[in-house]
């Protein structure tokens, strides 16, 4: 599921190591793992089974496909297993130039070769003096800017205004933490939409940044290209160092004012060169059984990348210890400290676990609930419906979308650039993180707890169909709507790809277990996956559109679309 508020591909490991002023620690769900950590695979059958969802998951979320980010070699590896299942299965390509990919204009931006920067005579090395940021294709040139203090990051008393930094190279402070500590971050969006009309921003704490965090913001960046985007001009963004910020301001920049002009200017710029990086929907068809109806699709879909790897390896049962206790939500509970009680609580877990296996290091993001889950869901259900001896009416269209941690790429790419008619997509199901749900994950969760999304929002038919379909289920069912009451604070409605669809008016449901301890963290692994829960959700998406598929007309948009090119309100 893609988070929101989620800026970089920064470190979220230390918080667990800090706060517990301790080695890396560690946790499971239980006191011994119930299922491995490797597993062969096994042949698959035509029924939607635990078995078959545990041997592709295992397969999809391995440490192989080193996180699948998009625009990587691992996200290239996991697309093309998916592309060989369906081959395999016999489906339809629905891609491009009559394959199964539908390539998305994703590329790599890395800093071009031999840059340098002047103030004053000296000159400053990338990576060395200052670390620069890509702000996109359209950063601005600031040679010859002139500089000027911008105040302190968070202080709006000492901030300039927008109209003050209009045409210069502006420096800003971080403060230090309430201990005195240090601290880098700055918000490079909220500033880079603030000081819009600057040339650059310069962030004075290089010094204070950490080496993993330099690292990470050393790789190079990905981004997708749409033609028919015409982003404005904003500035150039860096962090520099503190011989640096002396230069640029002529001195420290402690009792400097805020707004004057230092006499400086700047030389040089930041210039960046592209690269094609590998980003690819899965896309293929089941046709349908009756004529009239074959032209019109029941889409069902899942996200086939997750976040990638960090170069910093922690013990894995630690940081999980660590986000049992203090962060269940994973990464959408703010980090922080543990308290004394916590710490002893995350200390007893340790224990019990150091008793039974040794610590192992970890540094991938496996994603295996997110989305691994819903994509290798996504895989048995197209299995289920090829080996049906009766196929549904309408045509079965089975998307595996990428860059949805990216901010909804592929489904956004797809929906605007369908590969079968938009007005033929009667509805979407999405399914993002369908492999968890017990009662130690979800708040009231266990056997059959179900969150659902967006089900009525435009049609109230669909809602009432899922609801219909749900009884007839051998397992019942409990649904969660709470998360999806307008303006809820997470966001669900606007975090996975599903959005893509309603924005054009498309009927849609969103499937999903809920968060947990080990979102977007290296510990979302497939050994603690519920493949009962896992099966019993494939089962429903499947058995939905069936129903959808069969319905002698198209479901009833009975709500107002929202504006396909407007900003996303739940």
């Amino acid at each position: 599921m893609h988070l929101l508020s989620s800026l970089a591909r920064l470190p979220r490991v230390s918080v667990a190591i800090i706060a517990l002023g301790a080695p890396r620690l560690v946790c499971a769900q239980n006191a011994t793992r119930e299922l491995p950590l490797h597993r062969a695979p096994e042949p698959t059958a035509a029924a939607i089974t635990p078995a078959d969802l545990m041997t592709r998951l295992y397969i999809f979320s391995d440490d192989s496909m080193q996180g699948r980010r998009v625009g990587t070699e691992g996200h290239r590896r996991g697309t093309a297993y998916i592309e060989r299942e369906v081959r395999r299965l016999g489906l339809v390509p629905a891609g491009d130039s009559g394959g199964y990919f539908q390539n998305l204009p994703v590329f790599e931006r890395t800093l071009a070769t031999a840059q340098t920067l002047t103030v004053g005579g000296s000159a400053f090395k990338p990576w060395v003096d200052f670390l620069p940021r890509d702000n996109g294709p359209t950063a601005r040139d600031f040679n010859g800017a002139p500089v000027v203090y911008g105040g302190v990051w968070g202080d709006t008393a000492t901030m300039i205004t927008p109209a003050q930094a209009a045409g210069k190279f502006i420096v800003i402070t971080v403060p230090d933490g309430p201990d005195g500590t240090p601290r880098w971050q700055a918000n490079r969006p909220a500033l880079t939409q603030y000081y819009g009309d600057a040339m650059a921003i310069a962030i004075a704490s290089l010094d204070a940044m950490d080496p993993q965090s330099r690292q990470i913001l050393t790789e190079p960046s990905v981004g997708l290209r749409s033609p028919e985007d015409q982003m404005p001009p904003v500035p150039a963004f860096l962090y520099v160092s503190r011989a640096m910020t002396t230069a640029l301001l002529g001195a420290p920049a402690r009792g400097l004012t805020r707004g004057k002009a230092t006499g400086r200017t700047v030389n040089g710029s930041l210039r960046f060169t592209d690269a094609p990086a590998p980003a690819r929907n899965v896309v293929a068809i089941l046709p349908g059984s009756d004529p009239a109806l074959k032209g019109q699709y029941v889409a069902i879909g899942a996200h086939n990348d997750h976040i990638g790897f960090t170069h910093d390896a922690v013990d894995h049962d630690s940081l999980r210890a660590f986000n049992a206790v203090v962060r269940p939500g994973g990464e959408d509970d703010p980090a922080r400290a543990a308290s004394p009680e916590e710490v002893m609580r995350v200390r007893a877990i340790l224990d019990s676990l150091r008793r039974i296996h040794p610590p192992r290091l970890d540094s991938i993001y496996n994603g295996a609930d997110d989305d691994g889950s819903g994509t290798v869901a996504l895989l048995e259900i197209a299995e289920s419906f090829v080996n049906a001896s009766t196929k549904p009416k309408r045509s079965m269209l089975f998307i595996w979308h990428a860059g949805e941690e990216e901010g909804l790429w592929g489904s956004e790419y797809f929906t605007d650039h369908p590969t079968v008619p938009r007005d033929s997509i009667v509805t979407e199901l999405n399914m993002d993180m369908i492999g968890r749900g017990r009662a130690d994950d979800v708040k009231r969760g266990g056997p059959g707890y179900l969150q659902l999304i967006g089900s009525r929002r435009l049609s109230t038919e669909l809602g009432d169909l899922v609801e219909t379909v749900a009884k007839a289920e051998p397992t019942p069912f409990r649904f969660d709507y709470q998360f999806d009451a307008n303006g809820h604070p997470q966001q669900y409605y606007c975090r996975s790809d599903h959005y893509e669809y309603a924005r054009y008016g498309i009927p849609i449901v969103f499937f999903s277990t809920g968060g947990h301890r080990d979102y977007h963290q290296v510990t979302d692994e497939a050994e603690y996956i519920d493949y009962d829960q896992l099966a019993r959700v494939a089962t429903l998406v499947h058995d939905v559109a069936v129903r959808a598929a069969n319905l002698d007309h198209r479901l009833v948009v009975d709500k107002k679309k929202p504006d396909p090119h407007g900003q996303c309100v739940q």
